[in-house]
């Protein structure tokens, strides 16, 4: 039977540039990335299934009454949340799983997977946090205004995490993600079986 694998829960405030270093760390096929769902409307170039699963409120709501959530919030007035099954089986496979999800959402999956690692990924300042928002040319001043207050608030959360990394730079970005997962592996809470396999022929 494959050892549980590991949780990974990743949070930013929105423009910080997630997805770019996700994509880089899921080019590992042992590393599984759970697509959320969430009730938005998709932005140009996004795919049904790649990015998120885009549900109707209505469906969303079904899912929270059959228990088919692991978590889920409200973000900007719509729901965002993590499917439960496709997570359990992951894991149960000894593959790691990725959550990308909100800050509210992270501390829920916290509540009910202590054993999850936490990883918050910042922006080097609030200005260029709203430098990258604007580019991205997909929302009204207003929205952008309204992320950026959002993403105030998300920061000062920051410190519930057990990690924290600043994405300035995507090369190094990446590298510290994986550092990251590397040094959590050999924790003593997660590498003891790897001491008693030492000793076992002592």
């Amino acid at each position: 039977m494959a050892d549980k694998g590991l949780l990974i829960v990743v949070s930013g405030p929105s423009g910080v540039g997630k997805g770019t270093v996700l994509a880089e760390i899921l080019k590992d096929e042992n590393i599984f990335y759970s697509v959320s769902a969430t009730t938005r409307n998709p932005r140009e170039g996004e795919v049904d299934g790649v990015n998120y699963h885009f549900l109707t409120k209505e469906k969303f709501e079904e899912l929270i009454a059959d228990n088919g959530m692991l978590e889920y919030a409200t973000y900007c007035d719509n729901y965002y949340g993590t499917p439960r099954k496709a997570v359990e089986d992951k894991l149960a496979e000894g593959k790691d799983v990725i959550l990308e999800i909100e800050v509210q959402g992270a501390m829920n999956v916290k509540k009910s997977f202590p054993e999850a690692m936490m990883v918050f990924i910042l922006p080097p300042s609030v200005s260029e946090l709203r430098r990258r928002l604007n580019k991205r040319g997909t929302e009204t001043e207003e929205v952008v205004n309204k992320r950026v207050a959002e993403a105030v608030g998300e920061i000062k959360k920051a410190e519930n995490y057990d990690y924290v990394m600043i994405n300035g730079d995507l090369d190094e970005a990446v590298e510290t993600l994986k550092s990251i997962i590397i040094a959590e592996k050999q924790t003593i809470k997660r590498a003891g079986k790897i001491i008693g396999e030492v000793l076992e022929n002592a």
